[in-house]
Order: structure tokens, then C-alpha cells, then sequence
């Protein structure tokens, strides 16, 4: 798999108190990737670009919200988030990175 293809799976970290508890808990890191990504390219993608082993993957299609506007009803886009579970003694450092 191609750098390009990495970067166009993994869209970046999902940032929520359910993502926070699953970082603390259990070793997993929530991505918010690509709606065509499967299971083997997020873990391809992970272990080559953050250097660490990746256990387990689980994929989850979040859909939209129908949102109420001025001109009627809207709609958000749907989208994916991947659980992505380290091995033991792994970890992601999003803040020393650059």
C-alpha cells in the first residue's frame, strides 16, 4: 500500500468521552477513516504510519443526522470510524508528533 493511499484511508483521530474511555480502558484508538476503507487497509495503514502492532480493528458506519435548517430538512453526510486495538505496550502520542 502507497503513502498516498495511507493518508487518504486514516482522516484522523476521533475525539469524543466514549473514544477517551476506550483509550484508557482497553488500549483502543478510535480513527475517523475513509468511507470505501475495509478492515486490513486500517491496519496496514496504522502499523506503517505510526510504527506500532495492531491486535484488533472494528469498523463502524455512523450515520447522518437529519439536521432542521431555514429551507427545510437537511442532512449530515454519513461517515466511518474505526476501533483500533493496540497490543500491549503500544501507545499513540498524538501530541509529540509533528
Amino acid at each position: 500500500m502507497n503513502r498516498e493511499r495511507m493518508y487518504q484511508i486514516l482522516l484522523g483521530p476521533h475525539v469524543s468521552e466514549k473514544s477517551t474511555l476506550a483509550a484508557e480502558n482497553s488500549n483502543q484508538i478510535v480513527f475517523q477513516v475513509a468511507t470505501t476503507a475495509t478492515k486490513v487497509e486500517v491496519k496496514q495503514a496504522v502499523e506503517k504510519l505510526f510504527d506500532v502492532q495492531v491486535k484488533q480493528v472494528s469498523v463502524v458506519n455512523v450515520k447522518g443526522k437529519t439536521k432542521r435548517t431555514r429551507n427545510g430538512l437537511g442532512r449530515r453526510s454519513d461517515w466511518r470510524k474505526a476501533y483500533v486495538r493496540l497490543a500491549e505496550g503500544q501507545d499513540i502520542d498524538f501530541a509529540s508528533m509533528d
